[in-house]
């Protein structure tokens, strides 16, 4: 090192390094160059990373969803993230109150969080029009393409993404299995929201199944909680064999509600997921909702390492369950049959 070049090394070490990078304009260009160099790895080092933000967003309380928020950190913590370490988790809760997700979806942009995680199509609807830059994940939606969310599964075209569950032909399956364990039923009742989008395409398929098997369908709007115990009264007062509950973000906070009215009306029931078969409902036949959140995680995964919401292709339903509660069976003095227990992926005794 020439004797120029360590005198102006030595005087940009100095406490004053302002004073000193300031004062280097009389170096040679060559010195000024090596002076950064020298320093230029060192204070790059010393800048803080940035640790990405995930905003979650939910129209329900964190209560009637844990079971999904332990299957989402469980995926994230597959792919490589620890929350408050690289990664920073961001939620806001309706609370039930769809008319405060606009607002709540609007504070996760504020935030400038780098990816937006929905519940549901109320939550994605409040993302959607708070953001056309941030990336959105649609952790589970009835019918992605009905409500406009994205141009097509394949091809979503914006910044929105993730999974549906959306499964029409489900519906089917779900009457027959109402029928082989309730052999004389006639009369089935359908809990659904005319507004939930999925609602229609579903019903339209249990429609056609319900012709097949001679079971006539009793559809019954469920709006508001208010609405619970109406239903009840008119499915009794039209002596409905069963009902099926149909994917709806006002009945899914009350869950414990509507098993216990089941149980009092000793009625049978076809739930949405296997969580109203935890809470006590009798059974479900259903995609793997559990199954949705570890995967919103590989979505958001693959977000925050560069790939475009528009070229992600919505992914539909791969996993399905049957479970049976046989405790409530019990309750309600129905025997299952062996051969539709043996189906069932899952028995709770």
């Amino acid at each position: 090192m020439t004797k120029t070049s360590r005198s102006a090394f030595l005087w940009f070490r100095s406490d004053n390094r302002k004073s000193a990078i300031q004062n280097l304009k009389w170096l040679r260009p060559s010195v000024i160059a090596f002076v950064l160099g020298v320093a230029g790895p060192g204070a790059a080092a010393q800048q803080p990373t940035k640790v990405p933000q995930i905003g979650l967003l939910f129209a329900a309380n964190p209560a009637a969803i844990t079971g999904r928020l332990k299957a989402f950190h469980q995926g994230l913590q597959e792919n490589g993230y620890v929350e408050n370490k690289n990664i920073v988790i961001q939620s806001r809760y309706g609370e039930g109150k769809s008319d405060r997700m606009p607002h709540l979806a609007a504070e996760l942009v504020g935030q400038k969080v780098d990816v937006i995680v929905t519940g549901g199509p109320a939550d994605t609807r409040a993302a959607k029009q708070a953001t056309t830059t941030i990336p959105i994940v649609m952790a589970q939606d009835s019918d992605p393409v009905g409500s406009g969310f994205v141009a097509s599964l394949a091809r979503p075209g914006g910044n929105i993404t993730g999974l549906s569950t959306l499964a029409p032909e489900l519906s089917a399956k779900q009457l027959e299995l109402l029928k082989e364990i309730v052999s004389k039923i006639s009369r089935v009742a359908v809990l659904g929201n005319s507004i939930e989008p999925g609602n229609a395409p579903t019903v339209r398929e249990m429609e056609l199944a319900a012709g097949a098997l001679g079971v006539q369908l009793q559809y019954l709007d469920v709006r508001s909680p208010n609405d619970i115990e109406t239903v009840f009264r008119a499915i009794k007062k039209d002596r409905a064999d069963a009902f099926i509950v149909l994917r709806n973000p006002v009945t899914s906070p009350h869950r414990k509600q509507f098993v216990e009215l089941a149980a009092k009306s000793q009625i049978s029931a076809m739930y949405v997921s296997s969580e109203w078969v935890e809470a006590g409902g009798l059974m479900s036949y259903a995609p793997d909702i559990f199954h949705n959140w570890r995967r919103a995680a590989t979505y958001v995964d693959k977000i925050l390492k560069g790939s475009k919401p528009a070229d992600l292709p919505v992914e539909q339903p791969k996993k399905f369950e049957f479970i049976v509660n046989l405790k409530t069976a019990k309750q309600i003095g129905l025997t299952i049959p062996p051969n539709v227990l043996a189906r069932a992926d899952r028995v709770i005794r």
